[in-house]
Parts: structure tokens; sequence; C-alpha cells
């Protein structure tokens, strides 16, 4: 492929200028961080990767080499800065580790920084290519898997015995004229892209080998692209902060660290050693806030023969726990798995189920028939994004005293949940944020002609409740199940055997 001949800076046309119609038959070349992403900056990226794969120790110090690496990308060269951010971050890492968080924690984030110019122009075209001074290992998933990215050209790192060295591999990073070498042999046998772009002049060697160049110019205010107008919406993700990391943002949660360690202990003492009908008031005195609304039913053991099954969502391991502290008094709590030391600490009765439809259903049946309310999850696992998950049925056929509850938290630093990390730190880390808030919204109880009794297919009913909670917290229900969860943020896409899972984001009937 010949190397085209150069413009003036000046003379390039923004990004603005680029007509995106007809271009389903051309190919496209754009770079990522402060093109095909808003944020130029990759620290925040490094970050999440390093929280994730070394904890808080990693974070701060990639923090401490941040001011480094600045240094040499301004003075020195922007090879030389990303090799320290590669070298804080992965450097005796496993890499299977650096390949799990970017497949769970990163999608999230790049998701939300989409700048709708380059996507509009991007998803326009038929094929399409980024390239990218970042690690190849952390972008493609996000490429590939959420924005049909046909090929990624990133910087390689080197690996010995399956742990990143923290060193680049032959070629070292890809920028400016590495960029122009790495596309030119991936486009050696075909022709030149239509359009080639970028937001620097570090990015004008490869654009310079294509038909078309745009230029993104660098904007304060940038809205990102919106989540619906994504080819495929990003259901869940990993990792326990909540917010993108901005080296500002890192110092506070090192600072907070420390001190959110002890809050969260001393909040676990004593939430585990309070009476479960003084929780509700002593948890609110630890700084950790419960908003009502909706009004429960009365104790099934003073008024109805059977116990109230309350089917709520699912968005931690202590929702059963917050339920039973609205309520003030003891009721059980039933799941598939929870850790040893969280039953322990736990105030209220804990029922482990055994998977098998039969011997769960009678285990339920005779909890109720023993006057115990009884506190489900059918979702089975926790989801963080405003969906909702496929609801076991089992339930349904077991009971009509249904009292549909949808739960929400907000938390401002860490996530109370995971799926890849130490389920047993999920109640700490909860905690472990200044002002978390639970949220429970207590539905009207299904009526008789919504239940079983009245004809209705347990799936039926089961479908009723998750739409019923979902239009309460303005979720959207899926088809989504725990299998689909753990497939996708394996990287697998829910593809079992190669054939598609059960993973469309429509709405039950």
């Amino acid at each position: 492929m010949a190397v085209r001949s150069t413009h003036s800076p000046s003379k390039i046309p923004t990004i603005y200028q680029c007509d995106s119609k007809g271009r389903e038959n051309q190919t496209i070349a754009a770079d990522m961080h402060g093109t095909l992403l808003i944020d130029r900056s990759l620290f925040p990226y490094f970050a999440l990767i390093a929280f994730d794969v070394g904890g808080i120790l990693r974070l701060l110090l990639l923090l401490l080499t941040a001011p480094l690496a600045w240094f040499l990308h301004h003075f020195v060269s922007e090879s030389a800065g990303i090799r320290v951010l590669v070298f804080a971050s992965f450097a005796g890492v496993k890499v299977s580790e650096i390949e799990s968080a970017a497949n769970a924690v990163l999608p999230k984030h790049y998701s939300e920084d989409l700048h709708p110019e380059t996507w509009r122009v991007l998803s326009s075209c038929g094929r399409k290519c980024v390239l990218t001074e970042s690690p190849r290992i952390m972008v493609e998933p996000f490429l590939k898997n959420y924005l049909g990215v046909d090929l990624v050209l990133g910087t390689e790192i080197s690996s010995w015995w399956g742990v990143a060295t923290g060193f680049m591999a032959r070629g070292g990073v890809l920028v400016g004229e590495q960029k122009a070498m790495a596309l030119r042999k991936a486009f050696e046998s075909s022709l030149a892209p239509e359009i080639g772009i970028g937001d620097s002049e570090a990015d004008f060697a490869f654009m310079n080998l294509c038909k078309e160049k745009y230029i993104v110019p660098s904007e304060q205010r940038v809205r990102p692209v919106k989540q619906v107008e994504l080819p495929k919406p990003v259901i869940f993700h990993d990792g326990r902060l909540v917010q993108k990391p901005s080296p500002l943002i890192a110092l506070l949660i090192i600072v907070w660290f420390p001190i959110g360690v002890l809050l969260s202990v001393s909040r676990v003492l004593i939430g585990s050693n309070s009476p479960i009908s003084l929780f509700y008031y002593i948890i609110q005195l630890t700084g950790c806030k419960i908003l009502v609304k909706g009004t429960p039913p009365p104790n099934a053991k003073n008024s109805r023969r059977t116990g109230v099954a309350f089917i709520c969502s699912h968005k931690t391991v202590m929702d059963p726990l917050f339920v039973s502290a609205v309520l003030g008094r003891n009721t059980t709590c039933i799941s598939y798995s929870v850790s040893r030391l969280t039953e322990f600490l736990s105030p209220i009765r804990n029922c482990r189920l055994t998977r098998e439809r039969s011997k769960d259903a009678k285990i339920i049946k005779d909890i109720l028939e023993e006057g115990w309310d009884l506190v489900m999850c059918p979702e089975g696992t926790t989801c963080r994004e405003p969906y909702l998950l496929r609801f076991s049925s089992l339930f349904a056929e077991l009971t009509d005293e249904i009292v549909p509850v949808a739960i929400n938290i907000r938390t401002s630093m860490f996530h109370g949940s995971t799926a890849r990390g130490r389920k047993w730190l999920d109640i700490f880390f909860f905690f472990m944020n200044p002002l978390p808030v639970y949220e429970i919204t207590f539905l009207d109880k299904l009526s008789p002609d919504q239940t079983c009794s009245a004809g209705k297919s347990s799936f039926d009913v089961a479908n009723n409740v998750q739409e019923m909670i979902g239009t309460v917290l303005k979720f959207k229900c899926t088809k989504f199940t725990r299998k689909d969860k753990y497939r996708m943020l394996a990287g697998t896409d829910g593809l079992v055997g190669g054939k598609p899972g059960a993973v469309a984001a429509d709405k039950l009937s």
C-alpha cells in the first residue's frame, strides 16, 4: 500500500465535515483515545485494571508513577510515558487476569465515553479498524464484542510463562510512525482504508495512508453517545470501582481506603450483633441510609396460616437483610450459594437450596407452611445495570402469597457485588462507601387472579412480577440468565457450542 501525500494540519477537515452516508462498502481506520473516545487520557483505564488485578497497592503504585509518565509523555516521548503506565499496571500480573478484567470491567467505562461524531462515521462503514497506543489486550474485547470492529491494532505486551513482564513486545508502543507501519502491514494485500480519523499530529502518519482524512478537534463539552444508540447494550460488568478514576479520584480512593476499611468493619460488627427489630435504626446511625416506599403486609405468624414470599430484585447479598430490617422481623432468606462468612455474620435465618427443583420446592414449601416470611431473589445473581435478569418461576408454583419488592442501591466509590472476585468481601466493600443508600419499594401483593390458582402458568406469574418490578425501577426486563452472565463476563458472549444463548434484551411477555 503506497503512502499518500501529506496535507497541512490546518487544511484537514474536522470529523463534523465527514459525510457518513453511503459508506457501507468502505473501510475506516480510526485512533482510539481522543478520537473514538472523548477522553484523551489513558490513566483512568489503566487505573481500573490496576485496582482490579492488584488492589489498592497496585493502584497506589500506578498513581505514584503517574507524574513521571506525564513528564515523559510531554517532554520526552509519548511512548516513554505509556511504558511507565504499562509497567506499573501489568508487571507480575497473570495475562489471564488482565484479559478477564478487559472483558468484564472496561467495556462499561469505554461505552460511556464514545465520541458521538466519530461513532456516527465509524458505525456507517462496512469494515472498521481501530489503532491505539493502549495495549491491545485491554481494548480488543470492547471494540470487537460491542462495537463490531473488525481489526484492532494496538500495543503488544510481553509475557513469560503467562505472566506479564511489564515491558512491550517487539514493535514497542504503537504511536506515530509505528501506527502507520502497522496499518500498512495489515492492508498490504488490500486497498487502503477510505477514511482515516485521528486527533493529533501523532496520527497524521497513518491518516496519510487513507484516501480521506479527518481530525477530531479537542473540545471541553462533548456529550458521549447514549447507551441506547449502541449496537449492543453493556448489561454485565465487574470490578469494584464505581467511577472511572482520574488521578484525583484515584488519590481520594487511596486516602479513603483505610478509613473505609475501619468504617466497614464497624458497620458489619454492629449490624451482625444487632437484633433485627433495631437494625433499621442502628445501621442508619452509621451513615447507611434506607429509603422505603410502599407498605409491607403484617407478620404472617400473627395473621396468616402460611408465610409471605417477598420476591425481590437482586443488587447485593444483603438484600434479604435490609428487607427484613424494614419489616422489623426475622425472615428466612433462601439462596443457592453464599459465603460461609456472610452466612455467619447474617442476623437472619439462611437456607441453602440444592439446585434440584423437587427438593428446593419442598424446602420452600415447608418454610412457608411454618409461617416464616420468605425473601427470595429469583434473578439468581446480581446485575449492576438498569436491567432485570430472567426470573425463576419456582416461587409461583408454591404460594399465592406473593409481594414483589423493588430494590436498588446507590454507592459512590465501591460496588458491593462481584462475579469474579472474592464474594465474601461484598458486604465489606458495600459498607466501605461513605454514605451508601438502600432503596426498597414494596409493591401490592398479587391479587388472586394474578397467581397460579387462577390458572396462570408459573412462567406467566414470574414474568408479571419481573415486569412490575422493572416498571417501578425503570429497568428493562431481559431473557438473560445467570449462566449467560458468567459466559459473557468470561468473554464468550453467551455462546454455547457456537450457538447463541438466551442473550436478547427484549421485554418478556
